[in-house]
């Protein structure tokens, strides 16, 4: 009698991750609503910040290379943090503990999510940026490889403290207010919304330093911005390999805690 092997943990992700890609774009209102509100942003903010600061650029050119970042943080953190809520709160997830899948499959399927997601955020935020506010794609491959290892790293990280903190509450309606407070909190302090954030407190900037958003905003702005603006960071440098650590060390984190707070229904279990 021959024995059928069952499929990895990683093959099962895969298959989940198809699944959840399918479930979001069904939603269409969720689609644009996800894809547009960060371009709009940057719109609203880029057209009010149009003065020039020092490294012959724009605040507001600063501010869509940022936003960049800001976007892909939208569609990680905020979207999977609110969706697991719902996701619990329905009973979908109390279903899925049913069958066979292990969590870490369950993890998967959700970065496959995010990396498709992000991707398509990402690029219209950069077509948006290149139109509207002198943004230039990067020439320099190693600007391109920058590029690819912040926002592998961007996503993973904020994908996995989404799924912590949607982990924690109880409901959508919790979910929507804790994730929004936290997002936009450190996107005010990590100086998103102010350019040059050189215009921040030192002992604010020293707190977002703490936290991803600030470095991977920051990693966006190293790609699209010339050399020249360098001088507009706090640090007076790009602080790529710092950029690598604090990013790194949070994945590590992000998924020791997914992992201890991960729970298929809302009585813990």
């Amino acid at each position: 009698m021959t024995t059928l092997a069952l499929p990895g943990t990683l093959t099962v992700g895969l298959i989940r991750g198809g699944a959840e890609l399918k479930e979001f774009f069904r939603h269409k209102e969720q689609v644009v609503f996800t894809f547009a509100m960060p371009a709009f942003i940057m719109i609203l903010l880029g057209s009010m910040l149009g003065g020039d600061i020092p490294g012959g650029v724009t605040s507001g050119t600063v501010l869509a290379a940022g936003m960049i970042g800001s976007g892909i943080i939208s569609t990680s953190f905020n979207s999977i943090g609110i969706g697991l809520a719902g996701d619990r709160e329905d009973g979908t997830l109390k279903r899925l503990r049913g069958t066979p899948m292990p969590a870490a499959s369950f993890f998967i399927g959700k970065i496959v999510l995010v990396a498709v997601s992000s991707l398509a955020q990402a690029v219209l935020m950069i077509v948006v940026g290149t139109l509207l506010f002198d943004l230039t794609l990067p020439t320099d491959p190693a600007k391109w490889l920058t590029l690819v290892w912040v926002f592998l790293l961007g996503i993973t990280t904020c994908t996995l403290l989404g799924i912590t903190i949607g982990s924690l509450v109880k409901s959508v309606s919790g979910a929507v207010a804790v994730m929004n407070l936290v997002f936009i909190s450190l996107q005010f302090v990590s100086g998103v919304f102010v350019t040059p954030i050189t215009h921040l407190p030192k002992v604010m900037v020293d707190i977002a330093s703490f936290f991803p958003v600030k470095w991977i905003c920051q990693g966006f702005r190293s790609v699209f911005l010339p050399d020249s603006a360098v001088i507009n960071e706090m640090a007076g440098s790009w602080e790529l390999p710092r950029i690598a650590l604090v990013l790194g060390i949070w994945v590590v984190a992000g998924l020791l805690l997914a992992r201890l707070t991960f729970r298929w229904t809302n009585n813990g279990r």
